[in-house]
């Protein structure tokens, strides 16, 4: 037996042991619940042959009897509570194997390299990761979600979308060789009963903290809940360690399988994630926050790693890959999957609506531009004039007093800068203004604001991806914190900026894949904009920003176009 071998067995045996161990305290919770019963059982035997007799072990008999029906009551409201929680389950866009047949038997001939049961199904998640869920709950066994009935159906195969259209098809393999080598240990029948304790006491605590329930349902509840807790606390180590020792032993597993490649496979693994966090934050962000979601985000990732690529020396050769199959060609329309994991990414990220709809619109990269950059310019300028009007701000032109100009925000800015000035009143106003928009656009069903189901290519058309998650509010996984007051102002004001360019220099917005809006001057991208800006907002210094603006050809003076 190779040292490979002898690893593997020496996970899966310590993994079996903790599943047995997470086991065992199951079997004792039962124990001590039947207990009193027990006891109240021997008691009642005894009066019946004669012994204990007396009104004293009458009393005892009765009051341990009431005891245990009282206990065993609470039992099954506890083991009810815990078999009807709904588990969490996991976002995704289901792939069926007629939409994806390559990536189906890519997956099984892999599984049968390993020895291993194959994954049931297939889902894309908008996130660099890859995992197995199980979903064979009787709560999860309806419409898209059922690949088979419980007990006997193998795990979901979860597979970050971004890897699909970065990856090449051998790096994907490599990659996701230790993931499916994990349907060996969910298999196991110990393993496996130990997981579903673990993941109906976690729903049972869920549910009890579900808001929305009454006295009458959530006493009960809120009790079923605590002692599911008490549970969970006593299982926390030996579940952990658990799965430490389930992908100890898958990882042992696949290390038969494409070993040099997983190595590079690995490169590139954080390659991507560095990639779809920049286009996330910088990209898509500003996007949906103008009530657009880019409708290509996957497609996006190789852009913006192969603009990495160009410009970081650590990254050389991998553009070199590209010449090899992606692994999005395992798809048959990895367009329709792009657009699907590319709106639950907005919903996950950002708390979009699970539909199209107004002010919730896709937006293609070529449109990019013009739909988000220049949109989000104007805007942005358009209420830093309104919070200048609401301050009683006079215009800058003399000529005509109604136009915007870019002279107005910056007398108004240099008048007296520094904390206590006209920038923190102007950065308190924008802030409110802000908060205002978003909270009509939150109850109003805009951006922020879940709306009807959607679940991609293969659901039904009811289902939600994220109704099945549980409770909780949107955005899942908020991409950035909110923004301070100065923040939000240089926003503003680097916005107008870039309107009076457009407007009075010629320039032109733009898209840099690793940045997000840009403009453009000549058909190059001005990156220097943000320190003169900053001078001006924090330090009331309008010098480096007019010196900018003469370099560039701005007119501070002429007016500028909003929306």
């Amino acid at each position: 037996m190779s040292g490979i071998d002898v690893g593997e067995e020496l996970g899966a045996r310590a993994a079996q042991a903790r599943a047995l161990s997470l086991l065992r305290i199951r079997s004792r919770a039962l124990a001590v619940a039947i207990l009193p019963a027990a006891v109240a059982v021997v008691l009642f035997a005894a009066g019946a042959q004669g012994h204990l007799a007396g009104p004293a072990w009458d009393t005892v008999r009765w009051t341990v009897l009431g005891v245990a029906v009282v206990v065993l009551l609470v039992t099954v409201l506890v083991a009810v509570s815990v078999a009807r929680a709904r588990p969490a389950m996991s976002p995704t866009v289901p792939v069926p194997e007629e939409g994806a047949p390559d990536l189906y038997r890519l997956v099984r001939d892999l599984a049968d390299r390993l020895d291993v049961p194959a994954p049931s199904a297939i889902a894309l998640t908008p996130d660099c990761d890859s995992w197995l869920e199980d979903r064979t709950h009787r709560a999860l066994r309806s419409g898209a979600v059922a690949a088979a009935e419980a007990g006997d159906a193998a795990p979901v195969l979860v597979i970050g979308s971004p890897f699909l259209w970065w990856m090449r098809v051998a790096e994907l393999r490599a990659v996701l060789a230790p993931v499916v080598a994990g349907t060996g240990p969910s298999a196991h029948p110990d393993i496996a009963a130990a997981r579903r304790f673990v993941r109906g006491l976690d729903a049972s605590i869920a549910d009890a903290a579900a808001p929305g329930r009454g006295a009458v349902r959530g006493a009960p509840l809120a009790f079923a809940g605590w002692v599911s807790r008490l549970l969970l606390r006593a299982c926390r180590d030996h579940a952990a360690e658990m799965e430490r020792c389930v992908a100890a032993a898958a990882s042992m597993r696949a290390q038969t399988v494409d070993h040099g490649l997983r190595i590079a496979a690995q490169e590139q693994v954080g390659l991507a994630y560095a990639g779809w966090d920049r286009l996330l934050t910088r990209v898509a962000l500003p996007a949906w926050r103008m009530g657009r979601w880019p409708s290509r985000l996957d497609a996006g990732v190789v852009s913006a790693l192969t603009e990495l690529s160009r410009r970081d020396r650590l990254a050389d050769g991998f553009a070199l890959r590209l010449g090899e199959r992606p692994a999005c060609d395992l798809l048959e329309e990895p367009g329709v999957a792009d657009e699907a994991a590319s709106l639950l990414a907005a919903r996950l990220f950002h708390g979009g609506p699970a539909e199209s709809g107004p002010g919730w619109a896709p937006v293609d990269w070529q449109q990019y531009p013009d739909e988000v950059v220049d949109r989000k310019w104007r805007t942005e300028a358009a209420r830093l004039h309104r919070v200048l009007d609401t301050l009683g701000v006079p215009r800058a032109s003399a000529a005509d007093p109604a136009v915007p100009t870019l002279a107005r925000v910056m007398e108004h800015l240099s008048g007296s800068g520094g904390p206590g000035g006209p920038g923190e009143e102007l950065a308190a106003g924008i802030g409110a203004a802000v908060a205002r928009e978003e909270a009509a656009a939150s109850g109003h069903g805009g951006p922020g604001h879940g709306g009807p189901g959607h679940g991609g290519p293969g659901a039904g058309a009811a289902d939600d991806p994220l109704d099945l998650w549980g409770p909780g509010p949107l955005p899942l996984f908020p991409l950035q914190p909110p923004r301070t007051g100065t923040e939000l102002l240089a926003d503003h004001v680097a916005a107008m900026v870039c309107c009076a360019a457009v407007d009075t220099a010629g320039a032109a917005p733009g898209l840099d894949w690793l940045d997000g809006p840009a403009l453009l001057v000549g058909g190059e991208r001005r990156a220097d904009l943000a320190t003169p800006v900053l001078s001006l907002v924090e330090d009331g210094d309008p010098d480096p920003l007019l010196s900018w603006l003469a370099e560039v050809g701005v007119r501070s003076d002429k007016p500028v176009r909003l929306v």
